[in-house]
């Protein structure tokens, strides 16, 4: 099982978005470069919207960014997405057999080190913005393209 890809879609959306802010970043050109459909893009695009990310005018082809990249965290995409509840990036099997010394106490064990987890990575995003997404997608193309 893994984290919904609705994630690194969104962050290559904006990453798009502000790479091409003179062009006209409709759904189909961003499906387009994450190799997917327009009705998928539509959709994560509507929850960029939502949570204040991206700025989508009615009738027009193509977005913004909302506000600049370095004040759209990592954490911020990963919330609008709805990746995950609250405190639920690990599902925690249910109905283990209370018979079972482990079965019995596995919940309990696991728990709080599952809810570390994904406070640690929650805190990794917070440091991360779309900005540095960009700095180092811009690295490497300058990179592979001074090594051809």
């Amino acid at each position: 099982m893994q984290i919904s890809s609705r994630f690194t879609v969104g962050v290559h959306i904006l990453a798009l978005l502000e790479i091409n802010k003179k062009g006209v970043s409709s759904s189909e050109f961003l499906a387009g470069s994450v190799n997917t459909n327009p009705t998928l893009i539509r959709k994560i695009m509507g929850m960029l919207k939502r949570n204040g990310l991206i700025e989508v005018q009615p009738g027009i082809a193509g977005a913004k960014l909302a506000k600049p990249p370095s004040a759209i965290r990592l954490i911020d995409v990963y919330k609008a997405v709805a990746v995950v509840k609250e405190q639920e990036l690990f599902s925690v099997h249910e109905n283990p057999l209370r018979d079972c010394p482990v079965g019995r106490n596995i919940q309990d064990s696991i728990t709080p080190v599952l809810s570390s987890a994904q406070t640690a990575l929650e805190k990794e995003l917070e440091n991360v913005t779309i900005e540095d997404i960009i700095k180092d997608i811009e690295q490497k193309e300058k990179d592979m393209t001074s090594s051809s």
